[in-house]
This record gives structure tokens, sequence and C-alpha cells, in this order.
């Protein structure tokens, strides 16, 4: 079980934000992982990307992608940026 995320799990993540366009600046992830890992969007519009403690982490980093397209951040959209799409209502 993983105790800590470290660069390697936080690198496996940007190369990952890097083939769908996403500024790093654009993403938090916390340094505690947890089961089961997720992928969300927080009310200041970046994503927040909870590792995985369980499962084995190339298993893992395929449904975060697929959860970061679903939630448009492919293409280095406006969603995929700080301050682009997503942010709460009145938010600029």
């Amino acid at each position: 079980m993983l105790s800590l995320v470290s660069m390697r799990e936080i690198e496996a993540i940007f190369e990952i934000l890097d083939r769908l366009g996403v500024s790093r600046e654009a993403v938090v992830i916390p340094l505690r992982p947890a089961s089961p890992g997720s992928v969300s969007r927080r009310p200041d519009g970046r994503f927040e990307i909870v590792v995985e403690a369980e499962r084995p982490l190339a298993d893992w980093l395929r449904e975060v992608e697929a959860r970061l397209v679903e939630m448009g951040a492919a293409g280095g959209s406006a969603a995929g940026r700080p301050g682009g799409a997503g942010r709460g209502p009145g938010r600029s």
C-alpha cells in the first residue's frame, strides 16, 4: 500500500497531463494517497488528482486519463487551465 505520493507517481501523472495538453498549474496532487483514488474538479476550476493507494499505478492511471478526458481536459482547452471553463457561477 502506498503511504506517500512520490515523484514517480507525480511524473506519471504529468505525462498524462502533457499528452492531454493540460497545464500542470491546473492540477493539484495531494501528497497523501487514498483508496479509492479520484479525479475531481475543485471550486477554483483546477483538477484534483488523489493518487490511488492500493491498486497498481499503471492500471489506475488509465482511469485517470479517461476521467480527465470525460471532464473536458483534453486538447489544452480552457477547461484544462485555471480560470477557464468549469469555474463556478460568477467567477471569471
